[in-house]
């Protein structure tokens, strides 16, 4: 008689091997806690990388979805439903921008405001047929297509998938003057992370943004940038560009804004850039349903009502400062904005992951990034008591 499989063996004889995550299997989760198959609970302080921001099935935003799984779930955006007005106008409430575009993943959303600043270059700015640039910076995260990862400054997401598409040029990270002098009569567009989460959570130098903003309108150039991460609270405020005083032409918007439920994901503009797109030039089958919409106006509410991007802001300066009093032999630096804080690692000290490993056996959950770099970005939903438990824990790992 054969001996059933674990889950993890499960996965790793019928699914491919393009993860690599830490061996432990969830199986049920509640606000910023989850529960293994064992019974053993751990504080979850990644949150499916900000997916989580409202925590884990949170009451009103699963009440949304099940009222809905009642009536009816998808229709294609080949007829209207009721849910997708709704809750298009509450994120453009949200966003500040007038229209908003919705698709199912951050990778999609990204490409949508890919083809929207090319057309927008081609039937407004008159950039030639076939010319239009976008640049973009290194070390940069914003998804997996083809597409996306022609212009990735990383090795491994590369190799192997070429060719790769063109029109895009890489500009160093956090720097404006190389920036701006990469900019053509071409240039189309610069987008860029207000913070790079997956690259190690990287802050820009102070007043970046503000000067991608200015060079933007003196060259007639759009700035598009990826909230994906950072967006809807995680960094203290509804949005990362918030705090510098800007507002680009155009973001994207994903993760949280399924409330950890269901995919959802949209491109936000004004109507001059949303307007470059007729009936035909681009779509998705699943993208607006009404299932999604009624999940994502609930989550967007939950951010609202709750007022967690205030929370994620006094969170984070308290989880933050504390990490600096740790004093550890190991840490080089302690960086982040709210609750999307990165602690990297001296390379003497070696990886992170043999200590989110550690982590992982004394009830924190936490991932790895770039190498040397740990990632904490707990539910902003976390109570400053479950936060000074993962404390204790990191400083058990790291002191």
């Amino acid at each position: 008689m054969s001996i059933p499989l674990t889950p993890m063996q499960q996965a790793d004889q019928f699914g491919a091997h393009n993860y690599h995550p830490l061996p432990v299997v969830i199986r049920s989760a509640s606000g910023a806690w989850v529960t293994d198959d064992g019974g053993k609970r751990y504080l979850d302080m990644l949150s499916s990388y900000s997916a989580l921001n409202q925590g884990h099935r949170h009451p009103r935003i699963l009440q949304a979805a099940r009222d809905q799984l009642e009536r009816v779930t998808l229709t294609s955006r080949a007829f209207h439903n009721d849910q997708l007005g709704p809750f298009l106008q509450r994120l453009s409430e949200v966003s500040g921008f007038r229209r908003a575009l919705p698709m199912n993943s951050g990778a999609e959303a990204v490409e949508t405001g890919l083809k929207a600043c090319r057309k927008w270059g081609y039937t407004v700015k008159g950039v030639p047929e076939g010319r239009a640039r976008i640049l973009v910076a290194s070390n940069n995260f914003h998804g997996r297509t083809i597409s996306i990862v022609s212009f990735s400054t990383e090795a491994q997401y590369r190799d192997g998938f070429g060719p790769f598409t063109p029109g895009f040029d890489v500009v160093p990270y956090g720097d404006s003057a190389a920036m701006e002098a990469a900019i053509t009569p071409d240039t189309v567009a610069i987008l860029a992370e207000p913070i790079q989460g997956e690259a190690g959570v990287v802050l820009p130098p102070e007043g970046y943004l503000r000067a991608l903003r200015a060079m933007c309108d003196r060259h007639r150039v759009l700035l598009f940038l990826d909230e994906i991460q950072t967006g809807l609270g995680r960094t203290g405020k509804m949005w990362a560009f918030e705090h510098e005083g800007i507002r680009p032409d155009c973001i994207t918007v994903a993760k949280a804004l399924g409330g950890g439920v269901y995919p959802i994901s949209a491109f936000c503009a004004d109507d001059e850039l949303m307007d470059v797109f007729a009936p035909g030039d681009h779509g998705s089958t699943f993208g607006g349903n009404p299932l999604a919409a009624a999940i994502g106006r609930a989550a967007l509410d939950v951010i609202v009502e709750e007022n967690l991007p205030a929370r994620a802001a006094e969170l984070g300066g308290y989880f933050m400062e504390r990490l600096h009093e740790l004093g550890s032999p190991h840490v080089r630096e302690v960086r982040g904005r709210g609750l999307l804080i990165g602690v990297e690692l001296h390379e003497r000290s070696g990886p992170a992951r043999p200590y989110c490993e550690a982590l992982k056996e004394l009830g924190v959950l936490c991932k790895d990034t770039h190498g040397q770099v740990i990632r904490f970005a707990p539910p902003l939903v976390v109570a400053r008591e479950d936060l000074d438990f993962a404390l204790e824990q990191v400083a058990k790992v790291l002191t």
